[in-house]
Formats: structure tokens, sequence, C-alpha cells
């Protein structure tokens, strides 16, 4: 069984102009990491010119397609029915996509079938991160 879900979606840049460019992106999933999820823009959609990758939690992703939530670098909205409304929030500015709503759904369901939501916490593996905090403290 796969540890890792990967699965590629179009966003909708919001910018001033009416037209709404449409900019790859991939959301993530890694079972190590079982409370965040990642959204990856790749360079050529980017300012900078370079990857660019967002990790926040999936709770908030979830809990995003009801209500607006977050109030930091990452809030999460719905838009209608059909879209989901993501800020990204940095330093060098704000950055809005619209995402279509069913395929945030189904990115959450593969990632709750890999990991149920309530479960997260028997991926873990604590003694391994406790290990490798105290491994420079003598």
């Amino acid at each position: 069984m796969s540890i890792v879900i990967e699965q590629p979606v179009e966003a909708r840049l919001v910018a001033a102009a009416p037209r709404m460019p449409s900019i790859p992106a991939t959301l993530h999933y890694d079972r190590r990491d079982p409370f965040a999820v990642r959204m990856t823009f790749p360079a050529p959609a980017t300012l900078e010119g370079v990857e660019v990758c967002w990790t926040f939690s999936r709770e908030l992703l979830a809990a995003g397609l009801r209500n607006a939530e977050g109030h930091g670098d990452v809030r999460v909205r719905p838009y209608g029915y059909d879209r989901t409304v993501l800020e990204f929030h940095a330093p060098e500015g704000t950055a809005v996509v619209h995402v279509r709503s069913s395929e945030v759904r189904r990115f959450l369901q593969a990632t709750s079938e890999l990991v149920p939501v309530g479960l997260e916490h028997l991926q873990l593996d604590l003694d391994h991160g406790l290990a490798e905090l105290m491994r420079d403290t003598c």
C-alpha cells in the first residue's frame, strides 16, 4: 500500500485582471506526516520562478470546504458549491487561488482511506522522533 498520495489539481489564480489564468498545482499527503497536506506550485507558475510548496493541516482543508477557516498564512473558504478558495499569505504578498471543490473532496477522501480522520496519531513514531531530538543533547 502506498504511503503517499499526489493529486494534480487545476488552480485558477485570482488576479486584478478579469481573466483568471489556470495554473497546475499538486496536492500531496504523506502517511508519515499524517496531520499535514502540501500544495505545490511549479516554478513557471510562480513570480520567483522556483517551485513553491505550502504545508498546512488536512483538518483546515476539510473545514474550509464548509466555512471560512484559518487565521494565519493559509486560509480556506468555500466559493459557491463548486469552488474552494485558498489564500496563501507571505511577506512578499498574497496569492489567492480557486480549486474545484470536487477535486479537494476526492483528495481528502483518498487521504481518509489511507489514514482515517481521528487516527492520525497511530502513524506517528514518537520514540524515533524523541530519539532524533535527544541525539545531540549529550
